[in-house]
C-alpha cells in the first residue's frame, strides 16, 4: 500500500515489460509519474504533462503488447493529448491539441491502437461533447473524427497490436457505438453500429483478450453487460462512386449482472486465465468475477 500526496486518477501498465512492472500513474495536478513497485518512494520518471488533471492513460510497447517504442499517452480535462516516451524527458513525443481560437474540450478517455509493426501506431480519444479523434502517430496528423452527440467515456480497439479492426466507444447516456476500423471512405469515414445498453452512463468498455469479437461494458447502475460481435457477410462495398466503405455488423447481448448500485467505473481482463475479470466501483469495492463458457460462444 503506497500513498501519495497526490490523487491519482489513473495508471496503466502498458509501456512496461513482465520483468520492470513499472506502473504509470496520472494524477490531479496533471503529473504522469512512473513508479517501480520494488522501490516505490520515488517515481523513475516524473514530468509535470499538463495544466490540469490527467482523466485517461494508455500504454503501448510494453508487455508484449504492440511493435515499436515503449508510449505513454495522456488525456487532460485542459483539452490537449499528449504522447511520451520514457526514455525522452521531459518533453512529449507528440501533442494534440486545438488549435488556435478553437475551444478546449475536455478529453475523457485516450487509447493506442494499429501499432502492428514498427512506424504504424494511432491514438484515440474520446471528448466530454462527443467528440471522438483519431490521430495517426506515423503522419502526426488527424485521421479521422466524428461525434456521437454525447459525452465519451471509454474508447478501445479491439487489439492494440493488429491492423485496425474494431473500436468501441461508450457514452454517457447509455450508448455505445462500435466502428469498423478496417475500411475508411473518403468522405463517410468509418461504419459503426450503435447500441443502447441501459439508461445509465457506460463507464468502460474492454475487450476479451482471447477473443476479440467479446467485450465486456460497465454501467452507471453498477452492472456489467457482456456482448458479441457479429460480422456482415461483406466488410466492405463500393458506393456509387467506385470508392469502398465500410459495412457494420450486429451486437448481441450474451450475459449480464448488477453487482452494485453504484457505478462500476473500471474493468479488466486477465490476460491468463480465460474469463478472469477485476472490476472496481463507487461503492470502494473490488471485485474479482469469472465469466464461464466463453469457449462455446
Amino acid at each position: 500500500k503506497i500513498e501519495k500526496p497526490k490523487p491519482i486518477k489513473c495508471g496503466t501498465f502498458g509501456a512496461a515489460s513482465l520483468q520492470q512492472r513499472y506502473v504509470a500513474t496520472g494524477d490531479f495536478g496533471g503529473n504522469l509519474n512512473i513508479w517501480n513497485l520494488e522501490a516505490p518512494e520515488m517515481p523513475v520518471y516524473s514530468v509535470k504533462g499538463h495544466k490540469e488533471i490527467i482523466n485517461s492513460i494508455d500504454g503501448v510497447g510494453g508487455l508484449g503488447i504492440g511493435e515499436g517504442a515503449p508510449e505513454i499517452v495522456t488525456g487532460s480535462r485542459d483539452g490537449t493529448v499528449k504522447v511520451w516516451d520514457p526514455r525522452q524527458k521531459d518533453t512529449p513525443v507528440a501533442n494534440m491539441e486545438p488549435v488556435q481560437g478553437e475551444s478546449k474540450r475536455d478529453c475523457w478517455t485516450v487509447a493506442f491502437g494499429n501499432a502492428y509493426n514498427q512506424e504504424e501506431r494511432v491514438v484515440c480519444a474520446g471528448y466530454d461533447n462527443g467528440d471522438i479523434k483519431l490521430f495517426d502517430l506515423k503522419t502526426m496528423s488527424l485521421r479521422w473524427e466524428t461525434n456521437i452527440k454525447n459525452g465519451v467515456c471509454s474508447v478501445e480497439f479491439d487489439r492494440k497490436d493488429i491492423n485496425m479492426n474494431k473500436l468501441v466507444a461508450t457514452s454517457l447516456e447509455g450508448k455505445f457505438h462500435v466502428f469498423d476500423m478496417r475500411t475508411q471512405h473518403p468522405t463517410k469515414g468509418f461504419a459503426s453500429v450503435s447500441e443502447k445498453a441501459q439508461k445509465s452512463t457506460i463507464w468502460q468498455v474492454r475487450h476479451l483478450p482471447q477473443n476479440r469479437d467479446i467485450f465486456m461494458t460497465s454501467g452507471g447502475a453498477g452492472s456489467l453487460h457482456l456482448w458479441k460481435y457479429e460480422y456482415p457477410a461483406q466488410r466492405s462495398k463500393k458506393d456509387s462512386e467506385g470508392a469502398e466503405m465500410g459495412v457494420a455488423g450486429s451486437v448481441s447481448l450474451l450475459q449480464n449482472v448488477t453487482l452494485s448500485t453504484q457505478p462500476i467505473s473500471s474493468l479488466d481482463w486477465s490476460p491468463d486465465k480465460k474469463g478472469l475479470c477485476v472490476c472496481g466501483a463507487f461503492d470502494q469495492t473490488v471485485r474479482v468475477l469469472i465469466v464461464t463458457k466463453l469457449n462455446k460462444v
